[in-house]
């Protein structure tokens, strides 16, 4: 039990628990600045039943592998990379909403209108979807600062196989929306997300 209470578990549950709180309130504040508060709902904390059962699996594999195997969680250079993509993955989708302002939603639009535009300058210029990229190195990072191999593993499966259905959902409608020149846009810029065009 004095292992749950150690210096490691410590550092590494209370980055957990910041990371987590900002992300989540930051982006239902952005959404509400962006939107108006009338028409953001509570689903813009981005928080689902799955999503729950995920991070609440994450503390589980934590508090058995740290009294089972404390060791497997002083490995300090892979907590700090950990650490280094859960900022370098909140940056990045951030900017992504920042960047794209009204044309960013968390319901993928299927009706086109009329505020909703191409956004294809700043961080849009080097990935299609940055928001989904930056959520991806996010969600893999909370993983690996913990030091939790197997939610390492299944974050990193379970966020890119929603990613790789989601993508091709959504670029249906930008193709209808845009046309061509999504299109041209898509076949210069990367999805952002590995293995998906």
């Amino acid at each position: 039990m004095t292992e749950i209470l150690s210096y490691t578990a410590c550092r590494q549950l209370s980055q957990m628990f910041l990371a987590v709180v900002f992300f989540h309130s930051s982006e239902y504040i952005l959404a509400v600045s962006i939107h108006g508060r009338s028409n953001v709902t509570l689903k813009s904390l981005l928080i689902s039943k799955n999503y729950l059962l995920a991070m609440i699996f994450s503390l589980l594999e934590y508090i058995v592998e740290i009294v089972l195997f404390p060791g497997l969680k002083e490995h300090w250079w892979i907590s700090d990379t950990g650490l280094a993509l859960v900022v370098i993955g909140e940056f990045t989708r951030k900017l992504a909403i920042i960047t794209a302002g009204r044309a960013f939603t968390h319901l993928i639009k299927v009706y086109h209108e009329e505020h909703h535009l191409l956004i294809t300058h700043g961080i849009y210029r080097f990935v299609r979807h940055p928001g989904y990229s930056g959520f991806f190195i996010w969600s893999v990072g909370t993983q690996i600062m913990l030091c939790n191999p197997i939610s390492t593993v299944g974050f990193a499966i379970v966020a890119w196989k929603f990613f790789a259905e989601r993508i091709p959902y959504e670029e249906y409608f930008l193709k209808r929306f845009f046309g061509s020149e999504y299109e041209e846009y898509a076949r210069r810029v990367a999805s952002g997300m590995p293995f998906v065009k």
